[in-house]
């Protein structure tokens, strides 16, 4: 069984992963000034991966197109999970940079 601290070090050990990767965090807080989630976005290849946590056992990440317009409430994604934030951002993290697996990369033309 892994205990409190060693969760809580796991996530902060994926965070500062995410962070290597290129997520930016923001940390939007309520009236009285409290966090209320914690949300990554980044922006690479043709896809745009956005992971907001609530709490440890909260945790919800998607992969969605580049040209989405909505990153926080999207209408397309190509990859979803939620659950606890161990699983949840390992998951995140094994994903290839660049493609979803399970989905089909359609590639435009270049013209030259």
């Amino acid at each position: 069984m892994t205990s409190s601290t060693e969760a809580s070090t796991s996530t902060d050990q994926r965070l500062a992963e995410l962070v290597a990767k290129g997520f930016r965090f923001m940390h939007p807080r309520n009236p009285d000034g409290h966090v209320v989630a914690v949300i990554g976005v980044r922006a690479h290849h043709n896809v745009v991966d956005v992971v907001w946590l609530r709490g440890e056992d909260d945790v919800v990440a998607t992969r969605m197109p580049g040209d989405e317009t909505n990153y926080l409430t999207p209408t397309r994604i190509t990859w979803r999970s939620a659950g606890p934030a161990g699983e949840v951002l390992t998951e995140l993290l094994d994903l290839p940079d660049d493609r979803t697996p399970g989905s089909v990369l359609l590639r435009h033309a270049v013209a030259s």
